[in-house]
C-alpha cells in the first residue's frame, strides 16, 4: 500500500520542528553555563543528541530513493522519528526532575 501523499514532506517538516525545539531546549536548558556538569547533565546531553541523530535520519531515511515497484522507506522513517521523538522527551523529563 502506497503511503499518502505529503507523508514524506510532513515527516521532514516534524522532524527539522523538533530538531529546532531540541536545540532551542537546550539553549534554554543552560548547556553552556560554566558550572561543572554532573551525570544527570551527561545523560540529558547524550539523550538529546541521540534523539538529533534519530531525527535527523528521519529525513534521511523518508527521503532515499526506491526503486519502482519496491517498499516505501515510510514506515522506517515514521519509527525514526517516533525513537527520536521519545528520546527528546526522555531527556527533557531528566532534565526538569531532580
Amino acid at each position: 500500500m502506497r503511503a499518502p501523499t505529503g507523508s514524506v514532506v510532513g515527516l521532514c517538516s516534524a522532524s527539522a520542528t523538533m530538531s529546532a525545539m531540541g536545540m532551542a531546549f537546550l539553549g534554554y536548558w543552560g548547556v553552556h553555563e560554566p558550572t561543572p556538569w554532573n551525570m544527570r547533565d551527561v545523560v540529558v546531553v547524550c539523550l538529546a543528541f541521540l534523539s538529533f541523530f534519530a531525527l535527523g535520519a528521519t529525513i534521511w531515511i523518508a527521503t532515499t530513493p526506491v526503486p519502482e515497484g519496491a517498499i516505501e522507506r515510510i514506515a522506517p522513517a515514521r519509527r525514526s522519528f517516533a525513537a527520536g521523538l521519545v528520546l527528546m522527551w526522555l531527556g527533557i523529563i531528566v532534565a526538569i526532575t531532580r
